[in-house]
Formats: C-alpha cells, sequence, structure tokens
C-alpha cells in the first residue's frame, strides 16, 4: 500500500513561524506527529502546525470564548468534540501577535498543568507520571503477611 505524501500536510512556512514563537521558552521540543509538527513543551504537546491551520492545546474553561474568535473552531476527531482544543486557520494567524497570542495561551495552560501535576520542566520527568514508590511496597507487605 503506498503512503499519503507528508508534504501534502506540512506548511514549512507555517511551521517556521510557530518555531519563532517558540524560540524564547525554554524546554520545547519538535516532534512529528500524525502529519504534522507538534511543539512539545516540558514533555507536553502545546501547539501542532500542518498545512492550513495550527492546533492549540487551551484551558478548557476559555474555550467557549475563543472558539467564538475568527478561523477558530474546536478539534473534532471520530465524531468526538475535544474541549480545550482548538484548531485555527492560517488565515486567523496574518500578524505575529495573532499567533503569539495563540503559542502564549497554550503555554500558559501547559504550565498550569505541570503545576497542578507537580511535574517539572524536564522533559524526561514531564511525560511521566509517577506512582507513589510505597504503594508498590506496600502491597508486597500486604501479601507477605
Amino acid at each position: 500500500m503506498k503512503k499519503p505524501d507528508a508534504t501534502v500536510t506540512r506548511d514549512e512556512t507555517l511551521i517556521n513561524r510557530v518555531r519563532a514563537g517558540f524560540e524564547n521558552i525554554p524546554n520545547v521540543k519538535e516532534k512529528k506527529m500524525f502529519g504534522s509538527t507538534a511543539f512539545m513543551v516540558g514533555g507536553r504537546m502545546c501547539v501542532s502546525a500542518r498545512a492550513g491551520r495550527i492546533m492549540c492545546r487551551i484551558d478548557p474553561s476559555l474555550h467557549e470564548g475563543l472558539v467564538k474568535m475568527k478561523g477558530c473552531r474546536t478539534v473534532e476527531m471520530g465524531g468526538r468534540k475535544y474541549p480545550g482544543y482548538v484548531y485555527v486557520d492560517a488565515a486567523a494567524l496574518g500578524p505575529k501577535r495573532a499567533l503569539n497570542h495563540w503559542i502564549g495561551l497554550a503555554v500558559k495552560f501547559n504550565r498550569a498543568q505541570q503545576v497542578k501535576m507537580g511535574t517539572t520542566s524536564d522533559a524526561k520527568s514531564s511525560s511521566v507520571r509517577r506512582k507513589p514508590a510505597d504503594r508498590v511496597s506496600r502491597r508486597v507487605r500486604l501479601k507477605r503477611k
């Protein structure tokens, strides 16, 4: 079976603009995901870019107000809507200020999640949730009694 051409879903100009928007933010890594280029901060996806749009992970409490903005809509996959995830059309990202607005919202939510989850800004440790170490030890002790 022939693979689809990956260049169809890539927009290097938009990806470079998003990359520039993350320039002064620490712990950013790029990762190719689902035909897009995702920008991960501390191991968590903030923004992804592909031809014609970006996807941002934002605070779900802001979702309803933001989808009313020009070029913004809720991410929908398989008929399911994902609050806290929005697509923003490239046409709505004209000035640098508009793109930076969306990147800022995504980074702000990302940082709030890291604080809430008690993860560090280190990409390796933030992408893995750790269970309390004594939980396993306690189970072993209970079985031995």
